[in-house]
């Protein structure tokens, strides 16, 4: 099968950016839509994104700019979601074109505040758009390593096969090897508590804590994500796979992960605000981490890594106390 109509990225920012260049690996033309017309056109003046993944180059002949997204999505069959799961809800807001015969790509790797909903189930929920209608990118691929061109293992999940395998079929070049899933909502809460534990590996690497404790609090971490996802989302997985393995450790490890960037400074004694002003970036697990601890009020899992972040993140906890509380933990 082939993929429905002109595809549209809908984000400005550096996923966004990166999957414009996969797309146009495959792609003669698609439509890119950005919220500030002064960064389209400054994107026009210099045949890249100004403010992000900047030496990656773009043919502007096989590119149409909107920042209307009425306009994008009328001209579009295919939209790939790649905004900030905190500022989805107010780009949509300004949405009056009916979407629910579109084909969804979330490249969001978020949940929906103050909601608790995985993007999926809120487009469901709010826009009819039918589960086999949508899908999602999952895995290790961060913006920056596309940028480079170095070799990415991003997962496409479908409840239509068919359909995971026509979109892995877009996204595959000589740089990135997309493998297929069924398994949507277990990928998307893996996404979602992966950078919440990225935050927990970056207060840790701030307090000073060595790789040895590394190593012991992702292992942990990976067992935490398994129970909650097998709670949430009870079907058959393979947590050591690379949509929920391999995310957690490029996430936790990796100096492009924003994530563990922010936990960093936390361990290191900025305040969380602070960190959020310096950063200049967002953060997902901060948003992630409040979400998570509340779903799990219906669940009552037991995630001991996540409660730590959410401490430290939204009670103004000591982290180092909350570590060495962890610590003890772990250890028994």
């Amino acid at each position: 099968m082939s993929i429905s109509g002109k595809i549209a990225i809908l984000g400005g920012g550096t996923w966004a950016t990166a999957l414009a260049k996969i797309m146009l690996n495959h792609e003669k033309h698609i439509n890119w839509y950005m919220r500030r017309p002064e960064q389209i056109e400054d994107f026009k003046k210099t045949g890249h994104n100004p403010s992000y993944l900047s030496n990656v180059e773009f043919n502007l002949d096989r590119i149409s700019f909107y920042s209307d997204i009425n306009e994008v999505v009328e001209r579009s069959g295919t939209l790939i979601f790649a905004v900030p799961s905190p500022f989805l809800k107010s780009h949509l807001d300004k949405l009056k074109t009916d979407i629910s015969d579109k084909f969804i790509i979330s490249a969001i790797k978020g949940i929906i505040p103050p909601e608790n909903l995985l993007v999926t189930d809120y487009l469901t929920r709010y826009y009819n758009i039918p589960p086999g209608n949508m899908a999602i990118v999952g895995g290790p691929c961060h913006a920056e390593e596309i940028a480079l061109e170095r070799l990415t293992y991003p997962t496409i999940a479908c409840v239509d096969m068919d359909k995971a395998h026509a979109i892995a079929g877009i996204f595959n070049n000589r740089f990135v090897r997309a493998s297929v899933s069924n398994d949507v909502s277990g990928i998307e809460l893996a996404a979602v508590l992966k950078n919440v534990y990225a935050i927990a590996s970056g207060i840790c690497h701030g307090l000073k804590y060595g790789d040895n404790f590394q190593a012991v609090l992702v292992s942990d971490a990976i067992s935490e994500m398994e129970r909650f996802v097998d709670v949430v989302s009870p079907i058959e997985r393979r947590i050591q796979d690379s949509a929920y393995l391999g995310d957690l450790l490029v996430t936790c490890y990796s100096s492009f992960s924003r994530n563990r960037t922010f936990g960093s400074m936390i361990g290191k004694g900025y305040s969380v605000k602070s960190a959020q002003i310096e950063m200049e970036m967002i953060a997902e697990g901060y948003y992630g981490t409040k979400c998570i601890r509340e779903m799990n009020g219906k669940y009552n899992v037991s995630i001991p890594v996540a409660d730590m972040v959410y401490r430290v993140l939204y009670e103004n906890a000591s982290a180092r106390e909350e570590v060495k509380v962890l610590r003890e933990r772990i250890l028994k």
